[in-house]
């Protein structure tokens, strides 16, 4: 049986119900994990709002996340993007 990647289950699920894509649910369970809920809670919200970016700098930041389609991406669809990344 092979080792289940994802650390935090409970919250994954929970993450998924909530809209998240897979990725992000299972970067930020994995990461609860390791240390506590409450700790990878407080990690966020040092680089602003991404309403308040260029949309130059949202696309390089989707650029270097690799998400396809942001060259043609207005604004709100490249924060959409960047959120359920």
């Amino acid at each position: 049986m092979a080792k289940d990647p994802i650390k935090d289950r409970e919250l994954y699920e929970a993450l998924r119900d909530d809209g998240a894509s897979q990725e992000k649910a299972a970067r930020i369970a994995n990461a609860a994990a390791k240390t506590s809920r409450s700790k990878v809670g407080e990690k966020g919200g040092e680089a602003g709002s991404y309403e308040d970016w260029t949309v130059d700098e949202l696309r390089k930041r989707a650029a270097e996340l690799d998400i396809e389609g942001r060259s043609g991406m207005k604004k709100g669809e490249l924060i959409e993007a960047l959120r359920n990344h």
